[in-house]
């Protein structure tokens, strides 16, 4: 059978078209020379994030992005106008703008939490919000610390303390600021905080034995705060027990000779040190002194008045023969070794001196080199 020539037989190879007259198609390209739509720039674009140098070739046909910025900027300053700054109004420009009216009658939000706040203060007894003073009055006054002292209500440095911890109140206003000055006549009161700490503090009364420094140690001598301790307590029985918080901040409440003992007065109580070593203290000490040597009518009348010290006239004193070789020495102040330095004043030498009473406590009972607290009913 003859198979038609358009057919073709097998082996034969078909003729092959003209490139130019039918170009091959080839599925998803199109040719260069096409116009692209715009979904074929779409799709070509989303190709091109990929392919390297897309990133440089973006940079180049766009403008950088603080070009407008800096452009911008420049123009405010060719302007006059301050960089970064929005150009203030002219005064002859127009009225200014009304501040908007508030609805609860100019009154500003009160801050959430507030009443809650203090409610909460007012129950736990915190102190109340510290006062601010102007300038002009604070630099009038006088200093919180040095009235609180004066008021007997604590030491100077007991009061730096508590106005720094915020346990002071002047006219019902928290104060806890150092140097404040306020109004002498100022009503000073102490928060519970501060009137704990003070109830917590101890006076101690020690007799002291001879070589024993009453404040400072001397080199080969021990300080008298060395004999307070569990082993030395007289009255362990009937008092608290001896506690080492009781040595913190335990200082001699004035001065008693190396060569001297008797009653010897350590405390953390600002106010009870005030009272027995201040300028202004009244509190008188009680001596017997045993000496030695010739003592006339009148070396006698210038031991109770019209001895000086280091230029300064002495405090009057009360002076007066116990028995042939001892004195009774009643004094208001404390120098160094002050009856000492009398009596040789007026030709005698000491030879003892023990100190049996401040103010209206004695040194009774108390053994040698031991202690006990000061009761509660006990002033000086």
């Amino acid at each position: 059978m003859k198979r038609s020539k358009d057919a073709g037989t097998p082996g034969d190879a078909p003729e092959q078209e003209d490139a130019t007259a039918a170009p091959r198609r080839t599925l998803g390209v199109k040719k260069q020379d096409d116009a692209p739509t715009a979904e074929t720039q779409r799709r070509v674009g989303v190709r091109a994030r990929f392919q390297p140098g897309y990133a440089k070739a973006i940079a180049k046909s766009k403008p950088a992005a603080g070009d407008e910025k800096a452009q911008a900027r420049k123009a405010g300053r060719d302007a006059g106008e301050a960089p970064g700054r929005k150009p203030r109004p002219q005064a002859g420009a127009g009225a200014a703008a009304a501040p908007r009216p508030r609805r609860d009658g100019g009154k500003a939000p009160a801050k959430p939490g507030g009443e809650r706040t203090e409610r909460r203060q007012a129950a736990s007894g915190a102190p109340a919000p510290r006062a601010t003073a102007s300038p002009a009055a604070a630099a009038e006054g006088v200093r919180l610390s040095k009235v609180m002292a004066e008021r007997g209500l604590c030491s100077r440095r007991e009061a730096d303390e508590f106005i720094e911890r915020g346990w002071v109140l002047v006219d019902g206003q928290c104060v806890s600021e150092l140097g404040t000055r306020i109004d002498p006549n100022a009503e000073i009161t102490l928060a519970p905080q501060a009137c704990r700490r003070q109830s917590q503090r101890v006076t101690i009364l020690l007799h002291k034995p001879v070589g024993y420094v009453s404040g400072q140690p001397e080199p080969g001598y021990e300080p008298a705060v060395s004999l307070i301790g569990a082993a030395n307590q007289f009255d362990r029985d009937t008092a608290q027990p001896f506690d080492f918080a009781h040595l913190k901040g335990l200082a001699p409440a004035g001065r008693l000779d190396i060569d001297s003992t008797g009653l010897l007065v350590l405390t953390q109580d600002g106010r009870i040190a005030r009272q027995l070593i201040g300028d202004d203290s009244e509190v008188d000490k009680e001596y017997l002194v045993r000496v030695e040597g010739e003592l006339d009518e009148r070396g006698l009348a210038l031991l109770n008045h019209g001895l000086e010290l280091d230029g300064r006239k002495l405090r009057r004193a009360k002076v007066e023969w116990i028995n042939e070789d001892q004195l009774r020495f009643v004094l208001r102040e404390g120098r160094k070794r002050q009856i000492r330095r009398m009596c040789e004043l007026v030709g005698l030498k000491v030879v003892g001196l023990k100190r049996i009473r401040i103010g209206r406590v004695r040194l009774g009972d108390l053994p040698l080199g031991q202690w006990r607290f000061l009761h509660e009913d006990e002033r000086f």
